[in-house]
């Protein structure tokens, strides 16, 4: 299945079939009870998702929405569930995913937890780089995206873009 950029993979609360990204991004949105957005999530290449759902079946967390030209798998929830029964590999390769994104969420929550605004954009610039390369990341996200990614007003990210590129 092809997704174009802004087009909508799942909706948050929906429930359905297993997803593996072949290419492309995709970001994973939460709306808030007041129907504001929180962009939590980057999925790239190779993952499956949801990851709350690759061991049992579960509610989708948030939207996935494609932020590029994006190729993704449909992976039908009884046949995976089934299959993972009768291979105990699977569940290795399982672990093994969750672990690399588990590392991920670390280098996030390193990000989130910098007290300088300008280190936490600069935290998120070198994760971008170590997942996201060569795209830059304001090729992918908006200033709003950005900050929500990263705990910080949009108006904030604009001064920490272009004080960046005054200095270059």
């Amino acid at each position: 299945m092809i997704l174009h950029k802004g087009d909508t993979l799942f909706r948050q609360g929906e429930t359905g079939p297993l997803y593996e990204l072949k290419s492309g991004l995709l970001k994973i949105v939460r709306i808030h009870e007041d129907g504001r957005p929180t962009l939590v999530n980057i999925i790239v290449p190779k993952e499956m998702i949801p990851h709350h759902s690759l061991i049992s079946p579960n509610p989708y967390y948030g939207s996935a929405i494609a932020l590029m030209t994006s190729e993704v798998e449909v992976i039908p929830s009884n046949q995976w569930y089934h299959k993972l029964e009768q291979d105990p590999f699977l569940c290795r390769e399982i672990a093994l995913q969750l672990q690399e994104k588990l590392r991920m969420m670390q280098q996030r929550i390193d990000q989130l937890t910098e007290v300088s605004p300008a280190d936490k954009l600069r935290k998120l610039q070198s994760w971008f780089h170590s997942y996201i390369a060569p795209a830059s990341l304001t090729d992918i996200l908006t200033q709003d995206e950005i900050g929500q990614f990263i705990g910080l007003r949009r108006e904030t990210v604009n001064r920490l873009l272009r004080a960046e590129v005054i200095s270059k």
